[in-house]
């Protein structure tokens, strides 16, 4: 599969090594330039390219930059992406540790994922928010282990839907249907699924317990 990750932090460059080991072929791109990547690409096999060319001809397009950045992307940026293909966003809003007051989630009550989309331009599903990256390298399992982790996913589409959860578990995690976009703040930080290192379980009952409502540090 032709994957596109735009954002070679800690999760980014994570999923770039787990994916490009399972033989995908991966773009990946920094706000830094190609060049800083050489290293990664060194490593994994993975074509360092840039921000506006991280996307062409990608059947899923990762999008793990800071939140308060997403606007910042170039114009069109999905424009070259393959037939019907997918974005995944694994963002977060901290809007006090890094991101500022985003007036459309904390007013008009949207979900982080939902503004993503709006700014974008494109549905997204989104996966990967509440995991430790370390955990895409040193937690995979195969199917039926007892210590598999599960991870919650959320999008409303659900071709795209599927698609990312088969991709999840080919890189050993299982998953759990976490509802559509509107309903993605349960995986939202502070929520009791963010973090969790649980199996299907465990995660279906955080989802279940989550309230919409933002606590103190997570509000701007």
């Amino acid at each position: 599969m032709k994957i596109g990750i735009i954002g070679a932090g800690n999760i980014g460059g994570n999923l770039t090594r787990r994916l490009t080991a399972l033989g995908h072929e991966v773009r990946v791109a920094n706000s830094r330039g190609p060049e800083t990547l050489a290293a990664l690409a060194e490593e994994t096999g993975a074509t360092p390219v840039t921000v506006a060319e991280a996307a062409r001809g990608a059947e899923i397009v990762v999008v793990t930059v800071p939140f308060k950045n997403v606007p910042d992307l170039p114009a069109g940026i999905l424009a070259e992406a393959a037939e019907g293909f997918v974005v995944i966003d694994t963002n977060n809003y901290y809007p006090r540790e890094r991101d500022g007051r985003i007036a459309a989630v904390e007013d008009e009550g949207l979900t982080e994922s939902r503004w993503i989309e709006r700014q974008l331009g494109h549905p997204v599903v989104k996966a990967f928010n509440g995991t430790y990256a370390i955990d895409i390298l040193e937690r995979p399992r195969p199917a039926g282990d007892p210590d598999r982790m599960a991870l919650p996913v959320a999008g409303d589409d659900e071709g795209a839907k599927k698609a990312v959860r088969a991709l999840i578990d080919e890189l050993g995690f299982d998953t759990v249907d976490a509802g559509r976009i509107d309903d993605s703040w349960r995986q939202q930080p502070a929520t009791p699924v963010y973090g969790l290192r649980g199996g299907v379980e465990e995660v279906t009952r955080a989802l279940a317990e989550a309230s919409p409502d933002r606590t103190p540090e997570f509000r701007g």
